[in-house]
């Protein structure tokens, strides 16, 4: 069984047509067949079934590449390791962050820590808060800049960076912007913007509201912070969302003000794989980010 053999395997199992994963590969279409029949043979099996030029895994073979992918992260994972312990400063760093944290947290910590390690490479990657907390467990990024931080998952470990007030965006021509601050309480007729079910945000606000008996009117939904905050300058209603994603970028027509009896908060920070050590490029950055904000924090106070 060799490495060539496990690539191309992949490749058709996840695409089901043997011309695009040969495509892909930059290989001829031959080449992918006589290599699938001859792992085929090897293991004594059949891993596909076909269906003219389409492909299918058979249910071994969907067990088979479950397996093929784990081992193939695994010596992905090794082949990191040697090269980041030859030298840390030229690794690479895969980390994983909600909309919430992309126009500014994440952004300013990575251009701050690039001043300092010019040569270490980063893949991001935007996503839920709940798929990203499980992407750190199986290993697919290595750390996640989340809010709020996770305290009962065993599989990672969380840090605390700041803590961030929830403030109330409305339109400039909502009555309650005269107000220095909003009540809470002062917004159970009106129409929200907010996440749809799922979403921590979502979560956070339904639980602030309901713990003074009412539940938020929700006129529409967003999948991102952007989606919200045009909503919301179009007049459409109002919306409750982190203070760090209105700095530097409060939309137009629009003002933001402080939500007050309950203040709406979440802790924002950093979760790594407490199952695994981090390896010497991404203990690297999450020594940085440690450092990095607690002097920001010292600053502000």
């Amino acid at each position: 069984m060799e490495l060539r053999q496990l690539r191309y395997f992949i490749e058709v199992a996840k695409r089901e047509h043997v011309t695009e994963a040969a495509l892909s590969l930059h290989v001829a279409q031959s080449a992918v067949s006589r290599q699938l029949v001859n792992l085929e043979d090897e293991l004594g099996v059949q891993l596909f079934i076909r269906e003219g030029r389409n492909v299918k895994l058979t249910p071994i073979g969907r067990g088979f590449l479950e397996h093929v992918e784990q081992a193939m992260k695994v010596l992905e994972n090794a082949k990191r390791e040697i090269e980041e312990y030859l030298d840390p400063n030229q690794g690479t760093i895969r980390i994983g962050f909600p909309s919430s944290l992309a126009t500014y947290v994440l952004p300013t910590a990575i251009s701050a820590f690039r001043s300092e390690y010019p040569l270490v490479k980063f893949s991001l990657s935007q996503g839920g808060y709940h798929s990203l907390i499980e992407r750190v467990i199986n290993g697919e990024i290595d750390m996640a800049i989340l809010g709020p931080v996770p305290t009962h998952e065993k599989k990672v470990k969380g840090e605390v960076f700041f803590t961030d007030r929830i403030y109330g965006l409305f339109p400039t021509t909502h009555p309650l912007v005269a107000n220095k601050e909003v009540r809470l309480d002062q917004l159970i007729d009106e129409q929200f913007v907010l996440f749809p079910k799922g979403y921590v945000l979502r979560e956070i606000i339904e639980k602030a509201c309901m713990q003074l008996g009412f539940q938020p009117k929700i006129s529409f939904e967003g999948e991102d912070i952007d989606a919200i905050k045009g909503l919301v300058s179009a007049g459409l209603g109002i919306t409750l969302i982190p203070e760090v994603t209105l700095i530097d970028s409060l939309p137009r027509s629009t003002v933001k003000k402080p939500i007050i009896n309950p203040q709406v908060t979440r802790s924002v920070g950093v979760i790594i794989p407490s199952e695994r050590p981090l390896l010497p490029t991404e203990k690297l950055f999450y020594t940085f980010l440690r450092d990095y904000f607690a002097i920001i924090n010292k600053f502000q106070h």
